[in-house]
């Protein structure tokens, strides 16, 4: 019962904000191309979910950071979000310790290897290289994932997930709408 009020105040928030977005644009654009009005959804869309998150979680930052990389889209952020878009995202110190984390977790590797059986340490690089290239792979899928570390980046995509539930949700809701407003007209 508790997740089913969060989930709808969720998707009253997400689509306050998405609307706010939508109306910012038109208002900024009365000619628009098919194209560029796809991505006007698209990117309202990802700012108003990542703001309903209230920067809390590393994916809706990534997804700010992203957004505002582009001029035109810094008017938008600040409208939506009620903060101001941010400047530069820098992720150097983590990459650093990075670095000194693979050194370390090669050597113990190597340790490792040395007192375990041959047909062991076969069958466990399977799996590791099989988690390891699944891992590489959710990472590029959520945003602001190739900076985090395994146990972040299972708590960060659960939480994606469920927002892009509601993303989607609220818009199939909308177009369901809009089809019933506006039939559909075949040629």
């Amino acid at each position: 019962m508790k997740e089913r009020m969060q989930n709808s105040s969720l998707k009253q928030e997400f689509l306050k904000n998405w609307i706010k977005g939508l109306q910012l644009h038109t208002n900024f654009n009365k000619n628009t191309t098919i194209l560029e009005r796809r991505k006007a959804i698209k990117v309202s869309a990802d700012i108003a979910i990542a703001s309903t998150r209230n920067s809390t979680t590393r994916w809706s930052r990534a997804l700010i950071a992203h957004a505002s990389r582009d001029g035109s889209n810094k008017t938008l952020i600040e409208k939506i979000s009620g903060r101001e878009a941010p400047r530069k995202v820098s992720f150097g110190l983590i990459r650093c310790s990075k670095k000194i984390m693979k050194r370390s977790r090669v050597a113990r590797q190597i340790r490792a290897r040395r007192a375990v059986p041959q047909s062991v340490v076969g069958a466990s690089l399977i799996a590791k290289k099989l988690v390891k290239s699944r891992t590489l792979a959710l990472k590029r899928l959520v945003p602001g994932g190739e900076d985090m570390d395994e146990i972040s980046l299972i708590k960060e995509t659960i939480d994606y997930i469920v927002s892009l539930r509601v993303q989607v949700d609220v818009m199939g809701r909308m177009a369901s709408v809009a089809d019933r407003l506006i039939p559909f007209k075949t040629l």
